[in-house]
């Protein structure tokens, strides 16, 4: 990574590194180097969660657990993550191996939200928890000023499940139809099937879960409760 991209991305992202090679790891993916950010995202994760969990208790006095919890699940989630991500071009800026690149995993939102997670592990350890934690609110500022807790904060499966429910409905059946990668870099691609509706809605993830949380959003959507 040279000195201009270095720039460039330290300024998207609203922070300058005093160690620069926390900044190369927490891009580069574990397809490229033994030298990769998994144990940064690991630790980007926990951050992240605290960090979410604090703002919420801070800003919502008298919601209960339960919401709060369903709250943060929807602001870590990873596709909120790859919005982010999205937001950033953290694409253009990834070190991935050949077969990650030809198959466009700077796209694939799996990876994009474990960068954004691995970014946050590498500030930390660059600087300390309170500049860590001003950046993160400043990167869901938002966010945070748009969410509320209520049924939206219950997740995809859940939501859809209880609309059938109201409407005396079958569940809906969930297939998987292709899963593609090596075992430590998997994408699920699932078949929801309501028996209402001819077409099956198709969700894709890096896990069985994630990927049947989407296509039950694309159901949702469909039957207009979302």
């Amino acid at each position: 990574m040279n000195h201009i991209v270095t720039n460039k991305i330290q300024k998207v992202l609203g922070y300058t590194f005093t160690h620069k090679d926390l900044l190369r790891q927490a891009l580069t993916h574990r397809s490229a180097s033994s030298k990769h950010n998994e144990r940064l995202e690991f630790l980007g994760d926990s951050i992240l969660s605290f960090v979410i969990a604090n703002a919420l208790y801070q800003h919502f006095p008298y919601i209960n657990e339960g919401d709060m919890s369903r709250m943060r699940a929807t602001l870590v989630r990873g596709n909120t993550l790859a919005e982010i991500a999205y937001e950033f071009d953290l694409g253009e800026y990834l070190k991935l191996g050949q077969g990650e690149l030809k198959s466009g995993g700077f796209r694939r939102e799996s990876i994009l939200a474990n960068t954004v997670e691995a970014l946050i592990g590498s500030i930390y350890l660059d600087s300390n928890i309170k500049t860590v934690e001003e950046l993160i609110l400043k990167w869901y500022e938002k966010r945070l000023e748009k969410i509320s807790p209520g049924e939206k904060q219950k997740d995809s499966k859940t939501r859809l499940q209880e609309y059938l429910q109201s409407k005396h409905l079958d569940l809906p059946n969930y297939f998987i139809v292709k899963v593609y990668g090596e075992a430590h870099n998997q994408l699920f691609t699932i078949h929801c099937k309501i028996s209402m509706i001819a077409e099956c809605f198709i969700g894709t993830g890096s896990s069985r879960r994630k990927a049947e949380q989407d296509a039950a959003q694309k159901a949702l959507i469909q039957l207009g409760v979302e």
